[in-house]
């Protein structure tokens, strides 16, 4: 009975009513004890039996045809008791209705059942006061005030008196404590996570945990991709299109030198994918060793397109560690250190200097787990190649955990670079795009052959009718060259200086056909508004006059901006012809069908 009446107690007062099965058993528990308890009720004078029985479906009844008679145990009520004005009171009963009538039967038995566990062996009195509170179950209570006093009135046993206060007492204090439960559940506040965000910090924590363990033991077993979460190679595909590896990159990446973190230098021609096995073995030793990375770069221009243009900001975000930009005026010596999140490093030749130095002077060199130079042959090249050289033999000097990786497209001495900076040595031929090269001579093409005795064999005929004028204009047939591949392919003229890049592609748009302003028109539009707002309303008079046939400069003359806007609108299409000075070619991804 006290399984039941807890479930009841605690579940919906609507189950107290109509066709409950719990009710009929509750109504056999009540018959059974009022008949063992027969013969005292007798004797009192009281309500019969049957009365009590009658008193009790009349009590169903009622719940059905009023609801001012239902007990109703919620939070929002005020008192859990009710009084039915529309029911007539029996002038004979001299004590009116019990405090506990108004409850459900189960909890009626619920609180005999710890009134006899607390009351232990004071039995016939307070059985006798519950059966006068049972029997009188036919009656309605108008208010606890007038049942004491009509208890005093009637001179009743004291233990009768103490009986119903207790009883009176349990029940308020029951509904306050049910008040304050129900309550305190409704103003609880669930904390609003999402589900999938978190089963997916939870998979990308558990991966770069098993990508670390893997990273620091000698094993072979490199993990999800090459040590690093599966989330990476997501974020290749989607920020890069790079589906797989060349097979020269997996070579690379699984070297000995490279799990026995030696220092490494690898070389293969321009185009070849270095900087793509670089950055894995950056994203390594921030993910999985968690150390800071340094990345050297030749010039302000590639610094700005690797932090910006080929994303590595975004890988940054997403795996959780920081990219600073150390170029131009950008950069803080000695750098924030930080607690939880390593930082990349993206520097010139002279920041990454400077911010060598401020490491050793507050000790936390030994914070920089690898250096990865980009153009390593530029040692050899005057002051600034003495200045990378000072950076390594300073970090080969002062700490001895510190990696260094370099990487070129050109190297000459490999053996004075190997024993200079105790390094191994990786190299390869391996071209994505075959290069073809040809030289021009008048309106002759030969193509370079090493196999030749001279070097180059004939190859074919310039296919373009030069007027007197235009001959005269064009005198190395550039429009013939560059109208071959254009607007269709990209393609790049190098000058030797600022002022010819200008003059060339003024020239060469002089004399293309209007066919050529039709190309990806409305595009073309929006980039010279966008160079008028990048210069508060003015645009350099050369590419307004370019920039509609698909032509444009580019050299340092440009701002910042201006040359974001132009590379990034050749790399895309709109532009299809760009004149440049040689600065374009240190490392800026501007990708062309001819040269």
């Amino acid at each position: 009975c006290s399984n039941d009446s807890e479930e009841d107690m605690f579940g919906d007062y609507d189950s107290f009513y109509g066709n409950d099965p719990s009710l009929a058993q509750v109504d056999d528990t009540e018959h059974k004890y009022l008949q063992d308890k027969n013969t005292d009720v007798k004797a009192a004078g009281e309500i019969t039996l049957g009365n009590l029985q009658s008193g009790i479906h009349q009590k169903k009844q009622d719940h059905f045809s009023t609801s001012e008679s239902v007990v109703v145990l919620k939070a929002d009520k005020e008192d859990a008791f009710q009084m039915n004005e529309g029911d007539p009171v029996d002038s004979n009963q001299e004590l009116t209705e019990s405090i506990l009538d108004d409850l459900p039967s189960s909890q009626l038995l619920y609180f005999e059942k710890m009134h006899e566990l607390s009351s232990g062996s004071r039995i016939s009195p307070d059985s006798e006061s519950r059966n006068k509170c049972v029997n009188s179950s036919s009656d309605k209570i108008r208010s606890p005030s007038s049942f004491c006093a009509d208890a005093e009135h009637r001179n009743r046993p004291t233990d009768f008196s103490s009986g119903s206060k207790c009883n009176l007492f349990k029940t308020e204090s029951l509904k306050d404590h049910l008040k304050s439960a129900m309550t305190g559940n409704a103003k609880a506040q669930t904390l609003q996570v999402s589900k999938t965000k978190q089963l997916k910090e939870a998979v990308l924590s558990e991966e770069i945990c098993v990508a670390r363990k893997t990273i620091e033991s000698s094993s072979v077993d490199i993990g999800p991709f090459y040590g690093l979460p599966s989330k990476v190679k997501d974020l290749l595909r989607q920020l890069r299109g790079i589906e797989t590896l060349y097979e020269w990159q997996h070579d690379c990446l699984m070297l000995e030198s490279l799990q026995q973190r030696k220092n490494l230098i690898y070389s293969l021609p321009t185009s070849g994918g270095k900087t793509l096995v670089a950055e894995i073995i950056i994203l390594q030793e921030l993910l999985c060793r968690q150390k800071d990375v340094l990345m050297i770069l030749p010039y302000v221009a590639i610094v700005q397109e690797k932090v910006w243009i080929q994303g590595l900001s975004s890988f940054g975000i997403e795996l959780g560690f920081l990219v600073e930009e150390y170029a131009g005026s950008k950069g803080r010596f000695p750098p924030i250190k930080r607690r939880i999140k390593k930082s990349l490093y993206i520097a010139t030749i002279e920041k990454g200097h400077a911010l060598v130095n401020s490491l050793i002077e507050t000790d936390r060199i030994d914070d920089l787990g690898l250096i990865v130079v980009d153009e390593l042959h530029m040692l050899g090249e005057g002051s600034r190649g003495a200045t990378l050289e000072i950076t390594l033999a300073k970090i080969l000097y002062t700490s001895k955990n510190t990696q260094i990786i370099g990487m070129s497209a050109t190297l000459n001495n490999v053996g004075d670079l190997q024993k200079f900076l105790q390094a191994e040595y990786y190299t390869s031929n391996f071209r994505p795009v075959e290069l073809k090269e040809y030289i021009k001579i008048r309106d002759a093409i030969y193509a370079v052959d090493s196999k030749t005795e001279n070097g180059f064999t004939f190859s074919r005929l310039l296919n373009f009718k030069y007027s007197s004028n235009l001959e005269r204009a064009d005198p190395d047939h550039i429009i013939a060259l560059v109208t071959e591949v254009i607007p269709k392919y990209s393609c790049l003229i190098f000058c030797p200086t600022k002022k010819n890049c200008e003059n060339v592609a003024s020239m060469v748009c002089k004399y293309l056909k209007k066919e050529f302003r039709a190309h990806r028109e409305k595009e073309k539009q929006d980039l010279i508004k966008n160079l008028k707002n990048i210069g508060n309303g003015s645009v350099c008079p050369v590419l307004k006059q370019t920039i509609p046939f698909g032509i444009a400069y580019h050299h340092s003359g440009l701002t910042n901006d201006e040359r974001k806007s132009i590379e990034e609108a050749y790399s895309t299409g709109v532009l299809c012809l760009l004149a440049c000075t040689a600065t374009l070619a240190a490392g800026v991804n501007l990708p062309a069908r001819r040269l």
